[in-house]
């Protein structure tokens, strides 16, 4: 006897996605198994950890900690959504630049976290960028080289924008 799931479908970085997965299956699962966007990492898969932030909705979630379920009609947005058009995003190119990411373990996360921080604030001084990225833990960099990162992708998106 096959078992056969309910459909459940959403956007994942602006396409339609439909799965036929356990409804209780982890959406990181979900992200990196059965649509095999791995960017998407598992640090503690207990939420504490930040690697496995996506964006759901316009907000942050641990995918860790999210049924599948919940994802029905859901627009959801993964690192791999942050590169459009082939070009990296300025905060992956800042991460690039300053040593930002090290092992990788972290830097999903700390991208996502960083990308929504712009979203709601293109100018953050460093005390908003700490306390954004306070849910994302980091075993590498001792975390300055992150917040290096992301105020050098806030000043290059001023450049470009003075330069116009």
């Amino acid at each position: 006897m096959s078992t056969h799931w309910p459909a459940i479908r959403f956007k994942v970085n602006g396409v339609a996605r439909t799965v036929d997965v356990p409804p209780m299956k982890r959406l990181l699962d979900v992200l990196r198994e059965d649509l095999r966007l791995t960017g998407t990492k598992e640090g503690c898969g207990e939420g504490e950890c930040g690697s496995c932030s996506v964006r759901m909705n316009g907000e942050l979630v641990n995918s860790c900690l999210i049924p599948v379920l919940h994802a029905e009609g859901a627009e959801i947005e993964t690192v791999e959504g942050l590169t459009r058009n082939n070009e990296l995003h300025p905060l992956q190119e800042a991460f690039l630049k300053q040593g930002g990411s090290q092992c990788g373990a972290c830097t999903p996360g700390m991208l996502m976290a960083s990308a929504q921080l712009l979203e709601h604030n293109p100018r953050p001084d460093l005390d908003a960028i700490r306390e954004a990225l306070a849910g994302n833990l980091c075993r590498c960099t001792g975390f300055t080289r992150i917040f290096d990162s992301v105020a050098a992708a806030v000043a290059r998106k001023e450049e470009k924008t003075d330069a116009r």
